[in-house]
């Protein structure tokens, strides 16, 4: 059997790249603590190179695009498993979505096109690390935040606490309510700046008539 060096060596770099790009990706999301994390990212660059290099050894007569189309399909099950529902809030959406873009960089390690991959990863770096100020900025002015309050069952209060959040001139919407025996579980969804956050978390614990608070 002939051993094609030139096509191990052009395989070995194209996986070395994807490898060093999926690094990079991954040292961020470790850095931050999130759940998706450095070698999860290497083997989702990794595997995406991977195929996308048998899909055109296995298709070079035929269609050398069928089995790296399917990679979109199959990263989207890894990213739907990314994505979990925390109470009315959705968490997970920027894993999901790293993953799609590592997958995407892998692909194009696979076909070669180092410089397309690099820059794309360096894109990604600049939005993760560089943009975090913006996210901040946004934050301190608007920030969104889902309160879920449990007080007496009395809409009386219910009315007050809505008044006492206009005041500290925070808009809110009304999500929904639960009744559990004599108690009103109330969800909010607040925006507003930052300090005016700070404000109404501080009336929240150190009101008598608020039983329970978390956001």
């Amino acid at each position: 059997m002939h051993f094609d060096y030139a096509f191990f060596y052009d395989t070995s770099i194209k996986l070395l790249v994807s490898l060093i790009l999926g690094a990079l990706i991954g040292a961020e999301r470790e850095y931050k603590g999130r759940n998706i994390g450095f070698r999860t990212i290497i083997l989702i660059t990794l595997g995406s190179t991977f195929f996308t290099i048998i899909s055109f050894i296995i298709g070079e007569k035929n269609d050398p695009a069928r089995v790296a189309s399917n990679i979109v399909t199959g990263i989207g099950f890894l990213g739907a498993g990314a994505i979990f529902k925390d109470g009315v809030s959705v968490r997970g959406v920027t894993t999901a979505s790293i993953i799609w873009i590592s997958a995407a960089i892998g692909m194009a390690c696979g076909i070669g096109q180092f410089e397309l991959a690099v820059m794309v990863t360096v894109t990604v770096l600049l939005i993760l690390l560089g943009f975090a100020w913006v996210q901040q900025f946004i934050d301190k002015y608007n920030k969104e935040i889902v309160y879920r309050i449990t007080i007496e069952n009395d809409l009386d209060l219910k009315l007050e606490i809505e008044k006492q959040i206009k005041a500290y001139r925070l808009k809110f919407v009304w999500l929904n309510y639960t009744k559990v025996d004599k108690d009103l579980i109330i969800v909010y969804e607040i925006s507003g700046r930052e300090n005016y956050h700070d404000m109404l978390i501080r009336f929240l614990t150190t009101s008598e008539k608020i039983k329970n608070f978390n956001v």
